[in-house]
């Protein structure tokens, strides 16, 4: 209904902009899953503090492909000793389930009967809030997966979820340096990536499906997840340097071609498409000492869109071009665990197709992400995580509209702007590696442009305030 009603309010551009903002309200996928131990026979904290971030062991086991197994092997080769089989014989699959209550500090409109509103229910219940299937592990010498298939509560439907396929192979230098090389097939700009200080992974590693999202978020954090096809290179030398380039086209899921009712090729029914190939590129250095390591780091895209929805996909675009900073310090005893991480992403837009349209006051936009977090657990068994989220960018009334008169509030901007900020505090009790209990609280200072009448009818930013209750597990 939100997609529905910001469709008619933004046209297709906008619309998209406002429903990616919305899914990064969505819980995203875990990278920690019992697949990996029962494929390496090692128990998780081997490759994680505590799931889903990964330690520097755990950086390495993606790098190379997640093809470390100790299970027994169905194999086959040739006379020449050439390999033609190694296969598990048992497939490394694994199920998590995440079940929620939600709490929203002051309820939403009730937008059935705009003349006479009431409100909805303050609270909702996530019963299952998520389902996922994992294959993840070994495929074949060299090749592995993180294949996921997720059930969400939000759409009520089973759907492609992150994925991640490689290749991958170390060769050592004259200098007797390992390099790894590889290559990822993957479905989400920096799902593939080794850090957790990156938007796919990283903190909040889950939140609510059913609180409310800021309009204005950049392309490169989860906007087009799941939504297209990435093919990338990498090199990975002496587990300390690692640099990455590739290209995403469109992949959409569940769209046909009006002509043959196919699943291809996308045209102008579609909402935007990527015009040719969007680059993605990544470079960044980790040390370690004792327990500790450090990582820093650059990544970024360039992503143009035809914006589809009955025009035609040839034309002006809408140009996206996202450069990024990140920094992770990890410290990993078996008695503590402690984690810094922070991303800066700053977007310029190019609006040339959408204000040709009339979908936006400016020409061009900019935005800038920033977000940082401290976690602290002890023995693994208790901790917690404080995160400062912060968005800012251009004023502009036709991509963050005013909410029209009469119409419910909750999501427009009274500014034109895009200002977000705020703070989450999450504590976390894990009576077993593989179950979490989280109890997290996220406040707004700032929301879509103001803290207070934000939406010109009423609504201010810690209204939106959310109390999420989780239990999260996985077998």
């Amino acid at each position: 209904m939100f997609g529905k009603t910001m469709r008619g309010l933004l046209g297709e551009f906008a619309a998209a902009a406002a429903l990616a903002a919305l899914s990064l309200g969505g819980a995203p996928a875990a990278l920690a899953v019992p697949s990996f131990a029962r494929q390496t026979g090692m128990a998780c904290e081997a490759c994680h503090t505590v799931y889903p971030e990964l330690t520097h062991f755990g950086r390495v086991f993606k790098a190379n492909g997640y093809t470390l197994t100790n299970l027994k092997q169905v194999r086959d080769v040739t006379g020449k000793k050439e390999e033609l089989l190694q296969l598990a014989q048992f497939p490394p699959l694994s199920i998590m389930v995440q079940i929620s209550d939600t709490q929203l500090s002051k309820s939403l409109p009730d937008a059935t009967n705009p003349a006479a509103p009431g409100l909805s229910q303050s609270g909702t219940a996530g019963f299952p809030q998520q389902v996922g299937l994992f294959y993840a592990g070994k495929i074949a010498p060299n090749f592995g997966a993180f294949l996921q298939v997720t059930y969400s509560n939000s759409s009520g439907t089973i759907g492609i979820d992150n994925t991640d396929l490689r290749f991958a192979d170390v060769v050592l230098l004259p200098d007797e340096s390992p390099l790894t090389y590889g290559i990822s097939l993957n479905n989400n700009p920096t799902v593939q990536d080794l850090w957790n200080s990156t938007p796919a992974f990283g903190f909040p590693y889950t939140s609510s499906n059913a609180n409310v999202s800021p309009l204005a978020s950049p392309a490169i954090n989860g906007t087009f997840a799941q939504s297209v096809a990435g093919l990338t290179g990498y090199l990975y030398w002496n587990e300390s340097l690692y640099a990455e380039v590739g290209g995403y086209r469109s992949a959409k899921q569940g769209a046909a071609n009006a002509l043959t009712g196919a699943a291809g090729p996308l045209d102008g029914t579609a909402s935007n498409v990527i015009s040719g190939v969007a680059p993605y590129w990544r470079l960044a250095y980790e040390y370690n000492w004792d327990r500790h390591s450090i990582e820093a780091g650059v990544y970024g895209w360039d992503v143009k869109l035809f914006p589809g929805s009955g025009a035609p996909l040839s034309g002006p675009v809408n140009r996206f071009n996202d450069v990024a900073q990140d920094l992770q310090y990890q410290y990993v005893s078996d008695e503590h665990q402690v984690s810094l991480l922070a991303t800066r992403i700053h977007e310029n837009m190019t609006l040339d197709a959408s204000f040709a349209s009339g979908g936006t006051a400016n020409p061009s936009d900019n935005l800038t992400m920033w977000r940082g977090s401290a976690t602290y657990y002890y023995h693994r068994k208790i901790g917690g995580t404080l995160s400062y989220f912060s968005t800012s960018g251009s004023t502009d009334t036709g991509l963050y509209p005013a909410t029209p008169a009469g119409a419910p509030g909750v999501v427009g901007s009274a500014t034109g702007s895009p200002d977000t900020s705020g703070w989450t505090a999450e504590v976390n009790y894990l009576p077993w590696l593989n179950v979490k209990l989280s109890l997290q609280y996220t406040w707004y200072s700032k929301f879509n442009g103001s803290s207070s009448n934000y939406d010109g009818v009423g609504r201010n930013a810690s209204d939106n305030n959310t109390l999420y209750l989780l239990l999260w597990f996985a077998y």
